[in-house]
């Protein structure tokens, strides 16, 4: 067995698009969502990316006899839409759920930024999006994927904490210094969390640069891959290559040539014999740790920066992350489902992106999804939804004032009797 990794690991995720919702809206229509836009844009992205990937990667799994493995998150955003939408996805992911050969992570349910606001929050959602994977698809999650990968050394205690020894996040420059992300690493300030860090150029060359005919490097096969891989590794033990799932049909067209890329990949790394191939907990127990890694404040996997202001970097998104997690205690008090739901909803860190007036190296491709114009509408739209949200949850908190109010008036009428 070759005794360097190969870890590959996809991102599923698509968000709950809020509709055009105006001012004239608020207290008069609390019916938030597109359904339109996200049944329309599930759909497509079902039969370009989402069902023709399951069943390539099913029968790269079948014909290599288990030894090419693959691991998965998928927000709890995207299965409900699976299911409402297009549940023959969910079919095929099970599909390869019966494999063996395929992990699915754990992760916030609504690919949210609780982590960064509320423990009690991030906490319900990573528990929340446990129990689906398990509803769904028969497997308990051992390893832990963060929203875009944030991490922070905080974090990883909470994730620990959770149950999760194994957890992924980015081998970010300003963190790494001189270190390769080619190696297992524990957090700092809880050692028995092993992390598993992207390689971000070897990553990016499929996941933006694959299909950019402008690149130096074009075109990309599989067999100049491999050579690249084990270069980077030449001194090195692992290497995690994490990216949107979305790459495949929907960020590189199928005419660009990317599944036939990816269908020929795994011959050309097995047959080399350099690496075998792992899923992220395998890697974790197969290789050891060569150091901690200390990370004070929150890393991502976005953007040049890597860190977390594309959804946190002005005031816009600042103003509206806080409005929204201010809530939550007031939240647990009225604890109306239809309440949490929407809450859930609305917590979906795309909602914080699209507010972003940075510039992005990727720009294109999230503007590809992006349905505001600006920022500023962006702004506008999800801060109307909120002082929607606002009225609903006031409204339920005092009718439950009342209620109380009532009920301690008739227990004193009972004991004057």
């Amino acid at each position: 067995m070759a005794t360097k990794s190969i870890c590959l690991y996809f991102q599923v995720h698509q968000p709950t698009r809020l509709r055009l919702y105006r001012f004239f809206d608020i207290g008069k229509d609390s019916h938030y969502y597109d359904d339109f836009a996200n049944r329309t844009i599930l759909r497509r992205v079902a039969q370009k990316c989402y069902l023709p990937m399951n069943q390539l990667m099913l029968d790269l799994v079948k014909q290599y006899k288990g030894k090419f493995k693959i691991a998965y998150s998928i927000s709890g955003s995207a299965l409900d839409q699976f299911q409402r939408f297009a549940p023959e996805v969910i079919e095929s992911f099970r599909a390869l759920a019966a494999t063996g050969k395929v992990e699915f992570l754990a992760e916030t349910y609504n690919h949210s930024l609780a982590s960064l606001a509320s423990e009690s929050e991030f906490e319900h959602q990573v528990k929340k999006h446990a129990a689906k994977i398990e509803e769904l698809f028969g497997v308990t999650p051992t390893a832990f994927r963060n929203t875009e990968l944030v991490y922070s050394n905080g974090i990883g205690e909470e994730v620990y904490a959770l149950g999760y020894k194994t957890m992924l996040t980015e081998g970010a420059r300003h963190i790494m210094g001189w270190r390769s992300p080619n190696f297992v690493y524990t957090a700092e300030t809880q050692p028995r969390l092993k992390l598993l860090l992207r390689n971000y150029n070897l990553s990016d060359d499929i996941a933006f640069r694959f299909s950019n005919k402008g690149w130096e490097m074009w075109p990309l096969t599989a067999d100049k891959y491999v050579n690249w891989l084990k270069e980077s590794a030449k001194d090195d033990e692992i290497i995690n290559l994490f990216m949107d799932y979305e790459t495949f049909g929907e960020h590189q067209s199928a005419e660009s040539g990317i599944f036939d890329f990816m269908k020929a990949l795994p011959g050309a790394v097995l047959e080399d014999g350099t690496f075998s191939f792992v899923t992220p907990t395998e890697a974790t127990k197969k290789h050891k740790s060569i150091g901690d890694l200390d990370v004070e404040d929150p890393i991502s996997w976005a953007d040049e920066e890597r860190d977390v202001t594309a959804w946190l970097g002005n005031e816009l998104q600042q103003e509206a992350f806080n409005k929204v997690y201010a809530m939550t205690e007031k939240l647990s008090i009225v604890n109306d489902p239809d309440l949490w739901e929407d809450f859930g909803h609305l917590q979906e860190s795309d909602h914080f992106y699209y507010m972003c007036t940075k510039f992005f190296s990727d720009g294109e491709v999230h503007k590809y999804f992006n349905p505001y114009d600006t920022p500023y509408e962006a702004f506008i739209n999800y801060m109307n939804v909120i002082s929607d949200f606002q009225i609903r949850l006031d409204e339920k908190r005092a009718a439950l004032d009342v209620k109380e109010t009532v009920q301690k008036e008739l227990k004193k009428v009972k004991k004057t009797k």
